[in-house]
């Protein structure tokens, strides 16, 4: 009798705590649902149908959206938007990482202090910082100015309207979703590690690469891809700092959309972008799960 009591008191202890769960997630459920899963749902319909004669859709299943995106013009604004993402996830690198572990060393209250510059630029809308470069890297600005002042260059250089400005801008924009995962790595890594390393007779290079490196590597590759992301399917950068010189696929997907208004086509695009973008998430995933087992 008291075992069966305490069986159905657990079960209504059980129930209770599902039904509690249930309500929790409901709001982020119907959030998802909303504004995620359903329109990804439109975008992929939309991928199969032909072009209106004004705009719009015709619904009639057609499979030359995405053969048009076999089309070579299409393929070299895809490779660019690779490059470029790819150059600027290896300079986000090779600057948050060692920005991330100075700071996760320092000292009270330097580490909040410079923790809280990372985020500042948060605070500013990210066009018009994207604007601000604008000013500083055209034929009279500040770059140009202070190059010719000090003597380095005769005349100004052509630094805006460039892959070179669309970088800097990317790299710019994107730094803090590198150094921020990085520095919540670093700061739970436990550093006698090092001393034992040192110890062992290891050097200064030798305890990073086989110690320091391997043990933050979850941090790096949240980084990378954290970076790596939003940087390939990037519009506003290349469209202000770029110009039409420096088209990436999100312009293209843009100019299908609000120009051309083929939004089959800018749907088809926007299918193949995003499958491209999970190739990277679906392999970092498939090996966390099998070193994890």
């Amino acid at each position: 009798m008291w075992q069966s009591q305490k069986k159905q008191s657990t079960s209504n202890i059980e129930k209770y705590q599902l039904k509690k769960l249930l309500i929790l997630l409901f709001p982020a459920t119907i959030w998802l649902l909303a504004f995620f899963i359903i329109p990804l749902v439109i975008i992929l319909i939309y991928s199969f149908l032909e072009r209106g004669t004004y705009g719009g859709v015709i619904w009639q299943f057609t499979l030359d959206n995405y053969q048009r995106l076999a089309q070579g013009i299409y393929w070299g604004i895809f490779w660019r938007s690779l490059f470029l993402a790819l150059i600027t996830t290896i300079i986000c690198l090779l600057i948050g990482y060692p920005l991330a572990y100075f700071i996760a060393t320092i000292r009270q209250p330097w580490r909040n202090i410079l923790l809280m510059l990372v985020i500042i630029p948060f605070w500013t809308n990210f066009l018009v910082r994207t604007y601000a470069w604008i000013v500083l890297l055209r034929t009279e600005g500040v770059f140009n100015i202070a190059l010719q002042s000090l003597q380095i260059t005769n005349e100004p250089l052509t630094l805006l309207f460039t892959p070179f400005a669309v970088i800097i801008g990317l790299v710019y924009g994107y730094l803090p979703f590198m150094i921020l995962p990085l520095y919540a790595t670093i700061e739970r890594f436990n550093f006698s590690l090092l001393e034992a390393a040192q110890d062992l007779g290891a050097n200064d290079l030798r305890t990073f690469f086989r110690v320091v490196l391997p043990l933050t590597m979850r941090g790096i590759v949240a980084g990378c891809l954290l970076v790596f992301i939003p940087a390939f399917g990037a519009f506003i950068t290349p469209d202000i700092l770029g110009g039409a010189k420096t088209m990436m696929v999100g312009n293209l997907i843009q100019n299908q959309f609000l120009k051309a208004r083929n939004w089959p086509f800018g749907s088809a695009l926007s299918i193949a972008l995003m499958i491209i973008v999970l190739i990277p998430v679906i392999i970092y995933f498939s090996i966390s799960e099998e070193k994890n087992n």
